[in-house]
């Protein structure tokens, strides 16, 4: 891929949604950057991720590690297996700044969540800073923005 269209961002975002639905998620590990960060403020507004606490705040390293914990045939918390589903509205592009290689994105999207009898719904606006490495686009970074950021949180097994 040459320099990335309006059109390049959005279909990224939303497959990277159906990979996640879908449960390819080594096909997701490989939309990171090795230095991705996966950050989900637990504050409304959260503008500090270092010195403020997180509900997530992960390098790549525990990225891989959330998703081989997940799909671990030893991991008994998830026999069966957690299923999501994520309902986006048509992402924006915020940044398209080719020169640069910075491209943003902000999407509004429902989560749902279901194992067994339990269901969770989330909603929550998510940023991709992506970059492009090798002719492909790639995530430099994630934020999620639960709605509800500050409410008592079960087991959020799966990825927003």
């Amino acid at each position: 891929m040459s320099a990335p269209s309006k059109d390049d961002l959005i279909d990224f975002i939303y497959e990277e949604a159906r990979m996640l639905d879908d449960g390819r998620f080594d096909e997701w590990l490989d939309l990171w950057t090795p230095d991705g960060i996966y950050w989900m403020p637990l504050e409304y507004n959260q503008q500090d991720e270092n010195l403020v606490t997180s509900l997530l705040h992960e390098d790549f390293f525990m990225i891989k590690l959330r998703v081989e914990r997940f799909k671990g045939e030893r991991t008994f918390s998830q026999k069966p297996k957690t299923r999501c589903h994520h309902v986006i509205q048509r992402p924006f592009v915020d940044r398209l700044d080719v020169d640069a290689g910075e491209f943003v994105t902000h999407t509004a999207f429902h989560y749902v969540e279901t194992r067994l009898d339990d269901q969770t719904l989330l909603a929550a606006n998510a940023r991709h800073d992506l970059v492009l490495v090798d002719g492909k686009l790639k995530i430099k970074r994630k934020r999620v923005d639960l709605l509800n950021s500050d409410a008592a949180f079960g087991n959020i097994q799966m990825f927003l």
